[in-house]
């Protein structure tokens, strides 16, 4: 059985990126937006009275989001919704969500 050579050049890319999503991720509130954006696309003014995040917090943290490429928008008339264009992102969230969320009995890991 011929072992398997890892392309550490490869890994070092792989490992920086995925430390910036997960800094980006760190976020109790980008990381809260993501949580609402999983269940689907989601009004500015929806995430806003849903999380109770204030307006210039709200927008700071959307736009570090869309930077990151981790949501996309679309304009409906003065409407602009927000939707997980990463599908890295929604796995670690159904990760997160069933190691920190899923548990019914609210038993701590």
């Amino acid at each position: 059985m011929q072992a398997v050579t890892l392309d550490l050049e490869k890994m070092k890319t792989s490992a920086a990126l995925a430390c910036r999503l997960m800094k980006v991720m760190s976020n109790p509130d980008r990381l809260m937006l993501l949580c609402q954006l999983s269940q689907g696309e989601k009004r500015v003014g929806e995430l806003e009275e849903m999380l109770g995040i204030v307006q210039p917090t709200l927008s700071q943290q959307l736009t570090v989001l869309r930077e990151e490429e981790l949501v996309t928008t679309r304009r409906d008339g003065k409407n602009i919704y927000y939707q997980i264009a990463s599908p890295q992102a929604m796995a670690i969230m159904a990760v997160m969500y069933q190691q920190f969320c899923g548990n019914e009995t609210g038993d701590s890991a």
